[in-house]
């Protein structure tokens, strides 16, 4: 990792989670993504081959932005697919321990009880899809501010799978409620090509 100008921007304690995990080194997408999200100050948009690292490439530095953060922030990642937030649920909960970072699975499958944590901690990583983002801003309307208000960032995943179709127009309107309902957060689609 010597030679990895972005590895260095990250928190040290994602930096040792890399060593433990026994990378060599970072994959391109990540080497490229990393300075652009690690500020928070831009929308960034990741495409790049299956397994090509393009969680990591975002939450790396999400995560750093997030721990630099003073009271704790928010990550909202938005997915298609229940299937897809319980499998990075179990990618990230391991490393987000570890920073005492809490993440958030969100959808029908999910307990009421874990649902009210997040309700009244509202930080952390919120994994979610649209069906559910949809019905908590429905639900809890007129709190939708105070409900993100912490929310620095955006990571739509599979952005592909929303073009061109209804969940897609769906998806564009629940971002433009948040725009209005919160304050400006910053956004980073994942897409894979390949």
């Amino acid at each position: 990792m010597a030679s990895s100008a972005s590895f260095f921007l990250l928190d040290e304690r994602i930096q040792r989670f890399i060593w433990a995990e026994r990378w060599e080194d970072l994959r391109d997408a990540q080497e490229a993504a990393i300075p652009l999200i690690v500020k928070g100050d831009r929308d960034v948009v990741i495409a790049a081959a299956t397994a090509a690292g393009k969680t990591e490439a975002a939450m790396f530095p999400a995560l750093t932005h997030l721990l630099a953060s003073s009271p704790q922030g928010l990550i909202v990642y938005i997915s298609p697919l229940k299937a897809l937030i319980n499998d990075q649920f179990i990618r990230l909960d391991r490393l987000c321990s570890d920073l005492e970072v809490p993440v958030w699975p969100w959808h029908g499958d999910i307990s009421a009880t874990s649902k009210t944590k997040f309700l009244k901690q509202r930080c952390g990583v919120l994994l979610i899809t649209p069906e559910s983002l949809e019905a908590l801003l429905c639900n809890r309307g007129s709190s939708v501010k105070s409900l993100l208000e912490r929310a620095s960032f955006f990571i739509i995943d599979e952005l592909h799978a929303f073009i061109g179709s209804e969940r897609g127009k769906q998806l564009q309107s629940l971002m433009h409620r948040v725009d209005l309902g919160a304050p400006r957060a910053t956004y980073w689609t994942l897409r894979n090509f390949g």
